[in-house]
């Protein structure tokens, strides 16, 4: 009989850890309520010891979510289980997740523990826990440098004080694919009631390893994968929860197991966190990269135009990527635009289809047709803050000889605050016309990227910047045919996250 494979997504927790990809509480939970719809088992929601921010985030998402357990990391210290309990306790099925490093080099010189001292606390953190909620994960952090007689102490001893799920991370990416097959067979022969509880493995990437080492545990027995969307996460990322699907269920009859996740839905979770993030998929990106269904080489294109199977292992459609019937544009309705979404996997409001209704109104008047492409960028740009400064009118005057001059009108709270700012380019001139009106809230641009949703000289340009102050990083967003004005509209959707964190 084929197994059940368990995907523990920490897009939230360990994702969110990786450097420049913070996101807000309205973000986490557009997320979160995505992984739901994309079906995985369980989400890591955040670590809510960390700060009161990251407390509220978990408590919100863990109210929110009902389809998915949700789980909140702990060290094993009583502070950090109280505070993951009472921000999860809250959730349909709630997961406490505590771990405590077990490797000699991270006893020694991070716990300054001894091998006993690690064990006592343990047993004491898995009970605790376990007296909270009925759902326990245990984590050796560093397993795979950990001495295996040693790790079969640990579990035996997580596992008789109450813990549900063991989880074996390859912490800093050390491990062979060989190794890590050979470890969770020896962890299965060697601790006493493995088999009665979840298997867990969790693969860092920094060898490039993480999907490999990840499937071997899955085929040594492991019941859990926990991964991230696109493999975000601390230093080269974790494994990539698209992989670990497509993989299994592309090759199912190795693994003897199956996943539930919805891969329908694994494009647009793809592109909802790169958008969020500010990132895109690298155009070589296995799955979601842009060149994961295309073919150049005559070769190629003549065996797929023959038999798709020829060059494809996998269909575009089972991840989301579908090609629309329907013709949208100017004299499209509502209803046209409601269906394409639907079609297209996304779910919306009333309110926010009449956003889109005027989007594409509006876009309609600037090209023919409007993209499914199109179509997804007015989507992922929607704004997700208060809104608090807004965009009246901009007026811009650029030259190759001169300083460019620009002048912005903005309101906040129903006033118009008006600036005129020179720069070094156009852009430049409008960030320093909007620096003047929010007394510089922004210390530092990081980042600006810029890039066409579609194809022709009228395509929507979509500009991603990362603004800081202070030791706030946030992402801000802008869309327009005009890729001065989605300059202007990213740098005001930053500075807006900027006002919501204070």
């Amino acid at each position: 009989m084929e197994r059940h494979i368990k995907i523990f997504d920490t897009t939230l927790r360990d994702g969110e850890q990786a450097p420049h990809c913070s996101m807000n509480p309205a973000e986490k939970l557009e997320i979160a309520k995505q992984l739901e719809s994309l079906g995985v088992d369980c989400m890591e929601a955040g670590f809510p010891i960390s700060s009161p921010g990251a407390f509220s985030s978990v408590e919100m998402i863990a109210k929110n979510i009902k389809d998915s357990q949700v789980a909140a990391l702990a060290r094993a210290v009583q502070g950090d289980i109280d505070a993951a309990y009472n921000a999860i306790k809250h959730a349909v099925s709630p997961r406490i997740h505590t771990f405590i490093a077990t490797s000699p080099i991270h006893m020694e010189y991070k716990l300054k523990m001894k091998p006993e001292q690690v064990l006592e606390n343990v047993k004491n953190a898995v009970s605790y826990a376990h007296s909270l909620c009925g759902n326990v994960e245990f984590s050796a952090e560093d397993a795979t440098r950990s001495e295996p007689e040693f790790l079969v102490r640990v579990f035996d001893t997580a596992i008789k004080a109450g813990a549900t799920v063991i989880n074996v991370p390859d912490t800093v990416g050390y491990s062979l694919p060989e190794e890590m097959y050979n470890l969770i067979k020896y962890l299965y022969e060697q601790v006493d009631g493995f088999d009665r509880v979840d298997v867990s493995v969790h693969c860092h990437n920094d060898l490039g390893m993480a999907v490999a080492n990840s499937l071997s545990g899955v085929r040594a027995g492991a019941t859990q994968v926990e991964c991230t969307v696109n493999g975000l996460g601390e230093r080269a990322g974790n494994a990539a929860l698209e992989e670990i699907v497509m993989a299994i269920r592309t090759r199912g009859g190795l693994f003897g197991g199956y996943t539930k996740i919805n891969t329908k839905q694994i494009n647009r979770t793809s592109r909802m966190v790169y958008n969020i993030i500010g990132q895109s998929a690298a155009i070589n990106k296995p799955i979601v990269g842009r060149n994961a269904f295309a073919h150049e080489s005559g070769i190629h294109q003549h065996g797929v135009l023959a038999a798709r199977e020829t060059y494809e292992i996998m269909k575009a459609e089972d991840i989301g990527i579908t090609k629309s019937k329907l013709v949208i544009g100017k004299h499209s309705g509502k209803h046209a635009i409601a269906d394409r979404l639907t079609e297209m996997g996304y779910k919306f409001t009333e309110e926010e289809l009449s956003s889109y209704y005027e989007k594409v109104k509006d876009l309609s008047d600037k090209r023919k047709y409007i993209s499914d492409s199109d179509l997804e960028a007015m989507v992922y740009n929607r704004e997700r803050t208060s809104g608090t400064y807004k965009l009246e009118s901009f007026d811009v005057h650029t030259s190759q000889t001169e300083s460019s001059v620009c002048v912005i009108k903005m309101s906040r709270d129903g006033v118009i605050m008006e600036k005129v700012s020179l720069g070094d380019g156009p852009i430049n001139a409008a960030y320093n016309a909007i620096d003047k009106i929010t007394n510089n809230l922004c210390t530092e641009l990081l980042n600006y990227d810029i890039h066409s949703v579609s194809d022709g000289n009228d395509a929507l340009g979509e500009v991603t910047i990362k603004l800081r102050s202070g030791s706030r990083t946030v992402t801000g967003r802008g869309l327009s045919t005009n890729i001065i004005e989605s300059s202007i509209l990213a740098y005001i959707n930053g500075i807006n996250k900027l006002i919501e964190l204070e």
